[in-house]
């Protein structure tokens, strides 16, 4: 008997602790389907992406443990989905654990713990250093530059 697995998720900024998370659920079943959050739904959570949802869609369907994305655009569907792609099991990151349960009734829900030492938020964070640690070099410079030129 054949079995199904979805996941829902952003998958911004996509990094190892995702390809681990989806080869994970990957070996749960025979096929994987991923629901990804389109913008709007993102904006609607009140999220934003670094990538545009047709990137992130591009890149999942690339990825070899993945056999279908589909659009993640509403709390709601996920019942719809299940019913939709003949599901057998209903996966996510320990992060949600309990807030899926309601979904039993159709299929096994399962909460795979996340890959430590590695997420979207710490990469961000992580870019966000960078760039303001860049910034201050620059305008360092400038002033560098800027004390030359007053002197001349």
């Amino acid at each position: 008997m054949s079995r199904t697995v979805l996941t829902y998720g952003t998958f911004d900024l996509f990094h190892v602790g995702h390809v681990r998370l989806l080869r994970r659920l990957a070996d749960l079943g025979d096929r994987l389907v991923v629901g990804c959050s389109t913008d709007a739904f993102n904006r609607a959570k009140g999220k934003s992406s670094a990538m545009p949802y047709e990137d992130r869609a591009e890149i999942l369907a690339a990825c070899r443990y993945v056999d279908q994305v589909i659009p993640e655009d509403s709390w709601e569907q996920k019942r719809r989905d299940i019913e939709a792609h003949g599901i057998s099991i209903f996966a996510m990151g320990d992060d949600w654990a309990g807030k899926f349960d309601d979904l039993a009734d159709l299929c096994q829900v399962v909460y795979l713990p996340r890959t430590e030492n590695i997420s979207t938020t710490d990469l961000r964070q992580l870019v966000t250093a960078l760039k303001a640690e860049k910034v201050a070099h620059l305008r360092n410079a400038l002033t560098q530059v800027q004390a030359v030129v007053d002197t001349l």
